[in-house]
């Protein structure tokens, strides 16, 4: 039996908002956008591994709105685990995230002590996003 990682959603209160961090500064591909009950889903993924999507959805798809209150609650507040990318040039990609100015800098390149070199930020939803060195 084989078990891959298929998909990840992230939890984003305003899609556009999130689809110019993801696709234009990220570099992340558009695989699939859809809209329904006034929602969208928007599903991205790398060139490198296209078979791993992020699906960026907002916070009351799909779900009773006391759910959708209680995941709008937690994004607003910086609570819901984040997502975790690597690349091989650590210092590219944070100075483009820097100039692009769309995302909040909680740590700029760091080595840390458990052997590997990342910095992290957070979207413009609030998610934590974390990036390391290849």
């Amino acid at each position: 039996m084989t078990i891959s990682l298929s998909h990840v959603h992230v939890l984003v209160d305003d899609p556009d908002a999130a689809l110019a961090f993801y696709r234009d500064t990220l570099g992340l591909e558009v695989r699939n956008e859809i809209e329904n009950d006034g929602f969208r889903w928007i599903t991205l993924s790398t060139a490198d591994q296209p078979e791993i999507e992020i699906v960026l959805s907002q916070p009351h798809a799909g779900v009773s709105k006391e759910d959708g209150d209680a995941r709008a609650a937690l994004l607003a507040k910086g609570e819901l685990p984040g997502v975790l990318f690597r690349t091989d040039d650590l210092d590219g990609t944070f100075e483009k995230v820097r100039a692009v100015g769309n995302a909040e800098i909680l740590q700029e390149p760091t080595d840390q002590f458990w052997g590997v070199r990342d910095a992290a930020f957070r979207d413009p939803a609030g998610n934590m996003v974390r990036i390391s060195q290849a």
